[in-house]
């Protein structure tokens, strides 16, 4: 499986970013797919997640609220629109996919992972 995330940039806070995560090399529907991000100096945390059919999904206490998670399963396409995003959202993101996804919330539940799209944001 092979995933290519894009949509990162540079937003002041207070804006709006739309990630989008492409996947390719396998049944997009049979794939649970998931956001982690990671800021310099600190671990990799989870963001959300989302199940095949799309109709779970799973926000990080962080950004629930602010972020939405979907998925075109038409276009093997996952995205994450994050909007009122602060000093703290800024970070790599990181899309991943599942071929069984026990624990949604856990970055060790994925067996595949895209490159990661910057995001920064400006006070």
């Amino acid at each position: 499986v092979q995933l290519q995330a894009s949509g990162g940039g540079l937003v002041q806070a207070g804006g709006s970013l739309r990630l989008s995560c492409t996947a390719s090399g396998r049944t997009f529907s049979s794939l649970g797919m998931g956001w982690f991000r990671q800021a310099p100096g600190k671990e990799r945390e989870f963001v959300a997640a989302i199940t095949g059919s799309g109709r779970s999904t799973y926000i990080a206490d962080s950004v629930k609220g602010r972020f939405t998670i979907s998925r075109d399963n038409a276009k093997n396409t996952m995205s994450l629109q994050m909007n009122s995003l602060t000093p703290d959202d800024a970070a790599v993101y990181y899309c991943a996919a599942a071929l069984r996804v026990v624990e949604p919330r856990m970055a060790r539940s994925y067996d595949y992972w895209g490159q990661g799209t910057q995001v920064t944001v400006s006070s």
